[in-house]
């Protein structure tokens, strides 16, 4: 116990050592420069999007270039499916809703590991082209596709 009162203190105190140490003028904000940053800034709204590729919308933004967002791909599914198929990392991969794969979680790996199963033998079938399968809500992602 004395050694945990100890270390609560210890913690403590060397919070408040590394909070006193910060002058609060390094808080402060410069509006002058906030200003600045405001007039060099270019308008990037839904308006000025609209009438634009989307390459040329995402360079705007500063995403760089659309072509280098790479598509899911088959091996690193197959292989999550294959070792973490009863938690669901593949579905998490594919780009479903955080609600399917804790649904797998809860019904103990997919239905006692049958529904990772059955995912790995479509993903094995449907391995060029995965397009159904990515961002797909459905608990059951080979139904009606």
């Amino acid at each position: 116990m004395k050694k945990f009162f100890f270390m609560l203190a210890l913690t403590v105190g060397s919070f408040t050592a590394f909070a006193a140490e910060t002058p609060a003028e390094a808080y402060l904000a410069n509006d002058q420069k906030i200003e600045q940053l405001f007039d060099q800034s270019t308008d990037v709204s839904l308006a000025a999007v609209d009438g634009m590729s989307l390459s040329q919308s995402a360079a705007t933004v500063g995403m760089g270039d659309v072509s280098k967002v790479q598509a899911k791909e088959f091996v690193p599914a197959l292989l999550l499916n294959l070792f973490l198929g009863g938690l669901g990392i593949h579905r998490l991969y594919l780009g479903t809703k955080t609600l399917t794969w804790v649904g797998y979680i809860l019904t103990c790996g997919g239905i006692f590991g049958v529904v990772p199963l059955v995912d790995l033998i479509v993903l094995i079938i449907n391995n060029e082209n995965l397009a159904p399968y990515i961002d797909n809500p459905k608990f059951f992602m080979w139904a009606n596709n």
